[in-house]
């Protein structure tokens, strides 16, 4: 096939995806038009059925808590999925990266930029953590908390180095809160089945509308999917942080090798 086909056949599917698109937007309803009857009835019925202000993690977390734990999982096959391709080479010691050209100087994060980074920690964790724990009151929630609040821990990084990173944030301690998380949310789930109810059946008491302690099952779900996306987010840059600290030495190894005695 020509080069010229290949481009008429090109701008022939493109010009069809761009009249399915057209067509599309054409049948929308008119902005403030809401054509939506499962909507409508959930903001009628949350609040007083599931005592939560924010009927979107209504959604996320109880009415149709199992479809977020699909999106749950499929996070930590992510996870698990880059770990099992880059832990190759863990037999080798981590220490300080330095630069592979010769005679080329690495300067050290300047104390401004340490400052700056270091100083936008605290925050990051508070806001996260008020995110994560009004997620049924407010927009928010267990995703948009631990998305901050794995922020921090990449603060630390930008502002420091990879080794304060793994001394704030070890290994260990993001694998236990990334299975914790998942699992944890699974078995919020199971306890609608062992209460002789649905699965993610919302079996705590529902409280005040507007108040911390409210909406039942709704914030351990919440904390259950932020432990999981801090963990998972940070667990994932600090594998590939280390497997290319992993090349660097490798490949300085097999320099070393080559040059004449």
């Amino acid at each position: 096939m020509s080069d010229r086909v290949r481009l008429s056949v090109f701008a022939v599917a493109l010009a069809g995806l761009l009249g399915l698109m057209l067509w599309g937007f054409a049948g929308l309803p008119d902005f403030g038009h809401y054509r939506g009857p499962y909507g409508e009835i959930l903001n009628r019925v949350a609040v007083p059925e599931r005592s939560t202000t924010d009927v979107v993690t209504a959604v996320n977390f109880d009415y149709r808590g199992f479809d977020t734990l699909g999106e749950e999982f499929i996070l930590f096959a992510a996870v698990v999925g880059v770990a099992s391709i880059l832990r190759t080479l863990r037999d080798e010691r981590t220490r300080r990266p330095d630069d592979d050209a010769a005679g080329r100087h690495v300067p050290e994060t300047s104390l401004p930029v340490r400052i700056t980074g270091l100083g936008l920690v605290p925050p990051a964790i508070l806001v996260g953590i008020y995110i994560l724990a009004h997620g049924h009151q407010t927009p928010g929630g267990g995703f948009q908390g631990g998305v901050i609040l794995a922020t921090a821990l990449l603060l630390t990084y930008l502002s420091a180095d990879y080794m304060t990173m793994r001394a704030v944030g070890p290994t260990w301690l993001l694998e236990l809160a990334e299975g914790m998380g998942a699992a944890g949310f699974a078995l919020i789930g199971l306890a609608g089945v062992v209460a002789g109810q649905a699965f993610f059946e919302n079996v705590l008491g529902k409280g005040t509308p507007g108040e911390l302690l409210s909406s039942g099952t709704i914030p351990l779900s919440n904390t259950a999917v932020g432990l999981a996306v801090t963990g998972g987010f940070v667990f994932m840059l600090s594998e590939f942080l280390q497997q290319a600290l992993t090349r660097r030495r490798e490949r300085r190894r097999r320099r070393g090798a080559r040059r004449p005695a």
